[in-house]
């Protein structure tokens, strides 16, 4: 009831000079949830808006026929107030369109990845009736039902943007890939680690961070003193275990330790040159479908350690990322076991829970391998030689290694080993790569109230009604305006004129 007052005192919200028709997707109670919300922001500034919601709580499980009837009938009656300002549908009830053969196979597709991301692992058999074969079933059932009543909506409304979470799995995945072959504009977005930020895509997938057109607007703008100062004291918040402002996460668990007891703890001759592998978690939204010449990370990362084991000149650091402690379908030290059952002094891997600091290894470091972490992007601000595996955003930026083949990656291995320890990054490459970082961090993604994972602490901290009634202090216009649909528009001259200030 409070979010429909706020809405209805809004003095936007019979303004229809900019006025577009609006149709977002939903699915999942926390993103139902968090949809709603930004549904009714965008109400609130004049647009008409349809929310289409599948009822489902699990995405990996068959519900039988009463659950289903019975969530539907909840979230019918818990929604129904909100007839008066949105238009709603349930898309597990919804007619459907036809399907062409070209967006049978984009589902087909959609559903192999929806996989993975579920069970963590990229190698799957998805006939049968194993696991992954009836998840996959039950992904592609799911994906053309959402697919087919997103159409039906699109061909019978006259909408001007779809707008949806992610847009790279699950329905949101199935309705990203519906839109675009419809050919509507759809807007993604989705939340890193900073609180009151959001990362927003026009006609893509918000989880490739393509970040291009910005950094062609604004590659050539050298940092300010004081954004490389903000750069600096991130970068050793990180180092450090600290939280820094908004970002949510403690980087590092352990200790910094000096250079000599860091060697001892890995195994590191006086003359070994240590090559720093950091790993992805196995099928996360930021490494799925990111293959450039390897059949994915897991192929990537035997392929490495199968071409350096063994060698004298060198050890190779398998840095395993935190993340698998929450869970890891296919844990990175199983792969690397797989590729070499039996580990020799060359090949060393760090767990995920390890108390070794990840930045210290980066202070021995003489080359860098990664897939698509961030990591690699703060070994070249540092000035690491870093070879890119992956399609990540930071790829082809000016300051990375970049490979377009297996042989082409191997053999960029082996010439960065082969430079003498005092060869690294040249002081421009260093510049571009701290560049970018700031850019990526700080302006690339647009403010917004509520994150995802702390929506409801952050929805009392700024209630709906403060956003509506400008009340905020932060401007979210221009990102309610992209959002919509308005071109992001990364222009320097706008950029230079909206930059967030810095304190």
């Amino acid at each position: 009831p409070a979010w429909l007052d706020a809405v209805r005192s809004s003095k936007h919200v019979k303004d229809f000079t900019n006025r577009r028709r609006i149709l977002m997707v939903a699915s999942l109670p926390w993103w139902v949830e968090h949809v709603v919300a930004t549904g009714l922001l965008l109400r609130s500034q004049g647009h008409a808006v349809d929310i289409a919601y599948m009822p489902y709580r699990r995405w990996a499980e068959a519900s039988l026929d009463f659950d289903a009837r019975r969530q539907r009938r909840l979230l019918a009656t818990t929604l129904a107030p909100l007839h008066s300002a949105v238009g709603l549908i349930d898309l597990s009830l919804a007619p459907l369109s036809s399907l062409s053969s070209e967006l049978e196979d984009s589902l087909r597709a959609q559903a192999a990845v929806d996989v993975q991301y579920t069970l963590q692992r990229e190698d799957l058999d998805y006939d049968g009736e194993g696991q992954a074969a009836r998840l996959f079933r039950l992904r592609l059932a799911r994906d053309r039902r959402t697919a087919g009543a997103v159409l039906h909506r699109l061909e019978n409304g006259s909408y001007d943007v779809v707008v949806l979470p992610n847009g790279s799995i699950l329905e949101f995945g199935a309705a990203y890939r519906t839109a675009r072959h419809h050919g509507i504009r759809v807007v993604t977005y989705e939340f890193g680690e900073q609180r009151e930020r959001v990362w927003l895509d026009q006609d893509g997938e918000v989880m490739r961070l393509n970040t291009r057109a910005m950094w062609e607007a604004w590659q050539d703008v050298p940092l300010a003193e004081a954004e490389l100062d903000r750069m600096e004291d991130l970068y050793q918040a990180r180092r450090g275990g600290r939280r820094w402002h908004n970002f949510a996460r403690l980087w590092q668990a352990g200790e910094s330790l000096e250079a000599d007891a860091l060697r001892a703890e890995i195994g590191l001759a006086p003359k070994q040159k240590l090559v720093l592998l950091c790993t992805n978690v196995v099928g996360d939204s930021l490494a799925l479908d990111r293959q450039v010449f390897t059949k994915g990370m897991t192929d990537w990362l035997q392929a490495t350690v199968r071409h350096l084991a063994g060698r004298e000149d060198c050890k190779l650091v398998v840095r395993v990322h935190p993340g698998e402690l929450l869970g890891a379908g296919h844990p990175s030290t199983e792969i690397v076991r797989t590729a070499l059952p039996i580990l020799d002094k060359s090949v060393v891997v760090i767990p995920p829970d390890s108390s070794i600091n990840t930045y210290d290894l980066m202070g021995l470091a003489h080359v860098g391998l990664v897939y698509t972490t961030t990591v690699g992007m703060e070994m070249a601000m540092s000035g690491i030689p870093v070879v890119v595996a992956g399609d990540t955003h930071y790829r082809g930026k000016g300051f990375t290694v970049d490979p377009d083949s297996l042989d082409g990656y191997l053999s960029a291995i082996d010439r960065l080993i082969a430079d003498p320890p005092e060869r690294r990054l040249s002081g421009q490459q260093v510049e571009l790569a701290q560049r970018y970082a700031y850019r990526f961090f700080f302006d690339y993604p647009f403010p917004f109230p509520w994150h995802i994972v702390s929506f409801w602490e952050d929805m009392a901290a700024r209630p709906l009604v403060d956003i509506v009634e400008d009340r905020s202090p932060v401007d979210y216009r221009r990102t309610l305006e992209i959002l919509a649909g308005a071109p992001i528009g990364w222009n320097q001259s706008e950029a230079l004129g909206t930059r967030e200030a810095v304190p």
